[in-house]
């Protein structure tokens, strides 16, 4: 590898990855065309994946509730599931909100 063209590797803060990954969950893509969006290799997102979410492997196998108790407590867990996902829309909501805030420098051109 030529010396003169080695790049050190790029740090991203833990918002950064937190947001992106948010954004590849949300977006129905596949990591490899979330991370071309973002200028990211497709393997940041799956190994920020296990770093900061671990519960997040292959989806389990649900077996359908059989009593009343436990249709309540399925109803429970997704309305927390759901209100979960509705704080990480809006968190990058207002991060993309900040990101594409136009940058002032003092100058106008």
């Amino acid at each position: 590898m030529n010396e003169s063209t080695h790049q050190p590797p790029r740090k991203f803060d833990r918002e950064f990855k937190r947001a992106a990954l948010d954004r590849w969950l949300t977006s129905g893509k596949t990591a490899q065309e979330m991370a071309a969006e973002l200028g990211i290799h497709d393997w940041n997102l799956r190994d920020w994946r296990k770093d900061l979410d671990p519960s997040t492997g292959p989806a389990p196998v649900v077996a359908r509730p059989q009593s009343t108790a436990e249709l309540e407590a399925e109803v429970r867990r997704l309305r927390q599931e759901n209100q979960s996902l509705r704080n990480q829309r809006d968190i990058l909501k207002k991060s993309l909100g900040i990101l594409s805030e136009p940058l002032t420098n003092g100058s106008r051109t």
